[in-house]
């Protein structure tokens, strides 16, 4: 049963006098009952008014009458001015006279809370949850449960520690402890009120672990002006940021509240604090979903397609890519806000990509649609094989983030096999390229090919050519077989890129050698799962 005692008395009359909501005094006095917090605002300025008036010589408590588990904040150290422990077990302190009860509660009744800013008062109410509702309602999110974030003013840390010193104060004077760690934190309590309402509300359940967010970022009109005295104070702790309208962020406060002296914070700010000319704003109500990931492999036909959009000097060069053919279904399909794509590996334009494909993973960022059967991914993967010649998709199938790993693992320690169309300046024969098929495990020293220094690190790579075999075409031309490492340059390997890879085809053929066309034959990767058709 959580319940108020003469311990409480003198924090319930000091904030009481200064505009303190209810459910902030229950917060100071260390309630922990969240059924308590869900009480309509007047009935608990009832039950504080009626604390106030018992007759302060009983020593038995006045219960607020809820059955609910103790507060779970034990207190593991005491504090600096006694050993009384949480819940007040001991004798009761006979203490001065509290005051006119009706006072206080005149002076608190209809007043923006001194230290909540109104946020567990107005925004408590069955008339902000349904605001909430509507918005995420035609928001059009698929979700079965959800998870409540709430973004608050930054002088409500300023405000909370004002309120905490001059409680303290109290107190002290009245040879009480009262440890910060014990007071029921603001965003807590609010979601002790919230989570019920939302949940009835919207049919489905509190989840801290679900993936659909429903956010509330709260603004006040008095922000700098009463974090200004911190700027002055502590001045390292404000430095201005790209795209912050304020200097005075949440951390930037809290830091600085870290940093100021105690004696310094109570010469600049009433404690507790004075009441505010204004209520706090709903200034944003968002939601979000999780990323859904979606992997399968693809398989690209073209010799004049880009594997993601091909743009130099802000210049578009081809009109489409892999990632775009595949996204922009995928992305009207899920209603996705955007998306990242990743493949194991990746093709020049114009390589072509056969066999079983490619591995590839799209992630769909902030998805309105999520539930999907196997039969609809299929038909979606038709719709995508159906848009285009140039591409087709297979094992098109809903993934999670973690599994996307075993598609990079891929990208240097599985193999490769490839199929090289190779002109020679100089006639060959037969036997000039036979040696070729008997070559196993060749070590190559690969410095990065000049087409991709720009975007990649200089470098000397060492890789593998596992096995080749050749097939003679006429004197001139011949195509050539290779299974190797992932990571291996191939049409390096074959020209030489002016002596940066050895050994090449050049090289051991001793002659000139340039490579018409290539095809990836297949990625040796074996993700994603092949699907039944």
């Amino acid at each position: 049963m959580s319940s108020l005692t003469e311990k409480d008395r003198p924090i319930v009359q000091l904030l009481l006098n200064t505009g303190t909501c209810p459910r902030c005094i229950l917060r100071f006095c260390c309630v922990g009952s969240q059924v308590l917090y869900r009480h309509p605002h007047q009935d608990l300025m009832k039950e504080l008014q009626e604390f106030l008036k018992n007759n302060q010589d009983k020593e038995d408590t006045v219960s607020l009458d809820v059955a609910d588990p103790p507060c779970k904040r034990i207190r593991l150290e005491q504090g600096e001015e006694g050993a009384d422990d949480l819940h007040h077990n001991g004798a009761i302190l006979q203490i001065p006279s509290a005051g006119n009860g009706n006072a206080a509660m005149e002076s608190s009744a209809g007043k923006v809370c001194n230290v909540c800013l109104g946020i567990l008062q107005e925004f408590c109410e069955a008339d902000f949850v349904k605001k909430v509702c509507q918005k995420v309602r035609s928001a059009d999110y698929q979700f079965t449960s959800f998870v409540f974030s709430v973004s608050l003013p930054p002088q409500l840390s300023v405000r909370e520690r004002a309120a905490w010193l001059g409680v303290k104060q109290e107190m002290r004077n009245l040879g009480l402890p009262l440890a910060k760690d014990d007071i029921v934190q603001l965003k807590e309590a609010y979601k002790w009120i919230i989570h019920p309402q939302l949940s009835e509300e919207l049919g489905v359940p509190a989840d801290g672990k679900s993936l659909f967010e429903v956010s509330v970022v709260f603004a006040h009109p008095e922000t700098d002006e009463e974090c200004h005295f911190l700027a002055t104070a502590c001045p390292d702790c404000f430095k201005p940021a790209k795209n912050k309208q304020s200097v005075f962020t949440r951390m930037a406060v809290i830091k600085a509240l870290e940093k100021i002296k105690e004696e310094d914070f109570l010469k600049h700010y009433p404690c507790p604090p004075s009441s505010p000319k204004n209520l706090c704003d709903a200034l944003e109500i968002e939601c979000n979903n999780g990323a859904v990931f979606v992997a399968g492999r693809y398989n690209k036909y073209s010799r004049n397609l880009p594997q993601t959009p091909w743009i130099i000097d802000g210049e578009r060069k081809l009109e489409s890519s892999v990632e775009e053919l595949i996204s922009e279904h995928l992305m009207a399909e899920f209603k996705a806000d955007s998306f990242n794509f990743s493949s194991s590996g990746r093709e020049d334009v114009d390589v072509r990509t056969l066999g079983n494909g490619r591995p590839f993973a799209i992630e769909l960022v902030n998805p309105r649609r999520i539930h999907f059967t196997a039969e609809e991914m299929k038909r979606l993967q038709q719709a995508i094989n159906d848009s285009s010649d140039k591409i087709q998709v297979r094992d098109l199938q809903l993934v999670t983030r973690s599994a996307i790993g075993r598609m990079k693992e891929g990208e240097e320690e599985k193999t490769k096999t490839y199929s090289a169309l190779i002109w020679t300046d100089k006639a060959i024969q037969r036997e000039d390229i036979a040696f070729l098929d008997d070559i196993k495990e060749l070590k190559l020293d690969q410095k990065t090919p000049l087409r991709v220094l720009h975007r990649r690190p200089l470098a000397v790579r060492c890789r593998v050519i596992h096995t080749m075999r050749s097939e003679y075409i006429d004197e001139h031309h011949f195509r050539l077989h290779l299974k190797t490492q992932a990571g291996t340059y191939i049409k390096e390997f074959v020209h030489g890129d002016f002596g940066r890879t050895k050994p090449n085809i050049g090289s051991l053929l001793n002659r000139t050698a340039d490579i018409l066309e290539l095809d990836v034959e297949s990625v040796d990767v074996d993700w994603p799962p092949t699907l039944a058709d």
